[in-house]
């Protein structure tokens, strides 16, 4: 192939001509003293389309995440989290080391939890136990496959866990595909959460950069945990440019990228060998599983790029393909078509790990 298709993530995406005249443009300013005009118009920004009370720019998706944790919790406390959860398993045991924090793991439905699950979870008021403090949810779900949230789901979650003196945060790293792919806004779906993490580095195409979402309170406190975790930032606006753009022209394309990945999963799902569920294909992640008869997935992935195809194993059997803006419709088609030429050839020579899952977002 002429081309490396990379398919690991969304966020691999390099800003385009346009989002770098917007960051070369950037009116900036120190934002550690609120300075920053471009961050302040970001912040704003959010704000609105949110229906919150304040906001706060950071470096990542971790980043913003894991201040989160810091603003809801004290150490000694626990947050409840789906088993999938990147939180708990893909920001290298930040809320433990950073914030004292410990993740209880529930195992829910194609990585949600609802009420079923959280009933009954919440540890009494005993000095012999970590204190439940906060319950999160990730949306859109990435280990679960991309799905999205219902509403009436969010809401049920949210007035238990306020009924209880509980918090709700989201991990919203693909929110918009979910404003997407729903049809609602997203002030809508974050009605009854009371932080919302954001990455912009991913489906939006920005080259980095997150933004956590609340109120004004819990935003003071996450301020003074990204001080704390090394994000004190001075002219952000450079980087707070390319999120203005993508805020206001990158999110109505997404649904470019859901409709690429029905059209992978449609075909590869032809494919002997391979199992997928073209249905169940709502966003942007793509799930298959490989026949072990043929190999592991670990060994799929090294033939697929071998012959120029990047997508990660996530497991023994699993892989997941990540549609994004810089892979264009004849980029899916070409990587299937590769996908059936390396099960044709065969694959189970090439080197890989038996198991073992990815840990890219």
């Amino acid at each position: 192939m002429s081309r490396v298709i990379d398919l690991r993530s969304d966020t691999v995406t390099k800003p385009s001509a346009a989002m770098r005249q917007a960051m070369a443009n950037a009116e900036v300013g120190d934002d550690m003293n609120g300075e920053d005009p471009t961050v302040n118009r970001l912040e704003e920004m959010v704000i609105k389309l949110f229906n919150k009370e304040a906001a706060v720019y950071c470096c990542s998706g971790t980043q913003s995440n894991q201040m989160a944790v810091r603003a809801h919790c004290q150490s000694g406390d626990e947050l409840l989290i789906e088993a999938g959860g990147h939180i708990a398993g893909f920001e290298g045991g930040a809320p433990a080391a950073l914030s004292g924090v410990t993740c209880r793991t529930l195992s829910g439905n194609l990585g949600m939890l609802d009420l079923p699950q959280l009933e009954g979870q919440i540890r009494a008021d005993n000095q012999h136990l970590a204190r439940t403090k906060l319950v999160c949810v990730e949306n859109t779900t990435n280990v679960g496959g991309g799905h999205c949230y219902p509403l009436d789901m969010l809401e049920r979650v949210g007035k238990w866990a306020h009924s209880n003196g509980l918090q709700v945060h989201m991990d919203g790293a693909r929110l918009f595909n979910a404003v997407v792919a729903t049809g609602q806004s997203a002030a809508k779906i974050c009605e009854h959460i009371d932080s919302i993490s954001v990455c912009f580095s991913k489906g939006l195409g920005c080259p980095m950069g997150s933004i956590l979402i609340g109120s004004k309170d819990l935003i003071y406190r996450a301020r003074r945990a990204r001080k704390m975790f090394g994000g004190a930032l001075r002219q952000a606006g450079i980087v707070a440019a390319s999120a203005v753009y993508a805020l206001e022209n990158n999110v109505e394309r997404l649904a470019v990228d859901h409709e690429n990945a029905q059209a992978f999963a449609e075909e590869i799902r032809k494919i002997p060998g391979i199992k997928t569920d073209a249905s169940g294909v709502p966003t942007n992640l793509v799930f298959f599983e490989v026949d072990p008869k043929l190999g592991n997935a670990s060994q799929l992935s090294y033939a697929l790029k071998q012959r120029g195809v990047l997508i990660n194993a996530g497991g023994k059997s699993r892989l997941r393909a990540c549609t994004h803006l810089d892979a264009s419709r004849e980029d899916l088609l070409s990587a299937a078509k590769v996908l059936a030429e390396c099960v044709q050839a065969g694959f189970s020579q090439f080197p890989g790990a038996a198991s073992g899952p990815y840990a890219r977002g």
